[in-house]
């Protein structure tokens, strides 16, 4: 089971917060560092000093940074255009040195779309232009160098185009999809997806939905194995019941709740609750963390934890 860090900047935090951050997820030894991508905060926080662009944070982390690896849960594909959001990933995957991982969705925050001009179509819809800019994406990514792509679909058109940069990752950096959706979701990670996450579910909604994703690899002759399978859920661990209190109380939540909910309580608890999500095949867990001034959360789970898994 691999440990990654995840944290969500658009509810209050500098670049600099996230460097910080990121250093020390790097000095510990976890596997990744990967943040949100959201424009407007969310619940009773102020936001304050306003929310950092996902990519151009990834960007300063590529040269900020020295090995661990870097990406999105998730970007939303409302946000960005398809070539130029491949020109961008290539980039930051360039400036890594190749640590770069893409997750993306359909975006689903209406609130933030407004607040910032962003058109927000019907779900339906969203999914569409979620499926063509993955089509797009990848084709741009995989064409060989010297030869052009093409593409044409109902919400974009691609004419011509050199197909440049190029990643450093071959055929591209890992493509992660996500969520609950019963059918579309399953099928596009199926065809695009390298992992599939599942954010802040139960064991029990993670088995059926792991179960739909399979079933829809079946369907196309991939072999799901294929696919790395992983989770995100609310980190609040402590030495002690005290410590795990006070670390609950700082991010607004309840112990109780979170012991039910999330990945927390005592070294000891967290270890258990991560081998029964293992049990049933999670091969990843992204920890949300949302003190992002507490570096020593990030200590104790790499001693505590993360060295016993």
């Amino acid at each position: 089971m691999e440990l990654r860090i995840f944290t969500e900047p658009q509810q209050g935090a500098s670049y600099d917060d996230l460097l910080a951050v990121a250093r020390r997820a790097e000095e510990t030894g976890f596997g990744a560092f990967f943040r949100s991508d959201h424009y407007l905060k969310m619940g009773s926080v102020s936001g304050e000093p306003g929310p950092t662009d996902a990519w151009t944070t990834l960007a300063g982390l590529a040269r900020d940074t020295r090995s661990i690896r870097l990406g999105t849960l998730m970007s939303a594909a409302t946000f960005r255009l398809p070539g130029p959001l491949a020109i961008t990933v290539a980039q930051v995957d360039q400036m890594s040195g190749g640590r770069v991982e893409l997750g993306i969705g359909t975006g689903w925050y209406d609130a933030e779309h407004q607040a910032y001009g962003i058109p927000f179509p019907p779900l339906g819809e969203r999914f569409d232009r979620l499926d063509e800019q993955l089509a797009v994406i990848t084709g741009l990514w995989r064409t060989p160098s010297g030869e052009t792509f093409d593409f044409t679909g109902r919400h974009y058109q691609v004419v011509d185009s050199p197909a440049l940069p190029k990643p450093v990752q071959r055929p591209h950096p890992p493509i992660l999809l996500g969520g609950k959706g019963a059918k579309r979701t399953p099928q596009l990670a199926a065809r695009y997806a390298d992992e599939f996450n599942l954010p802040f579910v139960s064991i029990d909604e993670t088995v059926a939905q792991f179960a739909r994703v399979r079933a829809a690899c079946a369907d196309i002759g991939r072999d799901p194995a294929q696919l790395t399978w992983s989770n995100a859920l609310v980190l609040c661990c402590g030495k002690d019941d005290a410590e795990v209190a006070r670390r609950a109380a700082a991010i607004g939540r309840e112990p109780d709740e979170l012991r039910a909910n999330g990945l927390a309580g005592t070294p000891a608890e967290v270890i258990d609750t991560i081998g029964r999500y293992a049990e049933i095949g999670s091969q990843r867990l992204y920890l949300q963390v949302l003190d992002l001034t507490d570096l020593d959360h990030l200590d104790l789970v790499a001693a505590e934890v993360m060295r016993q898994l």
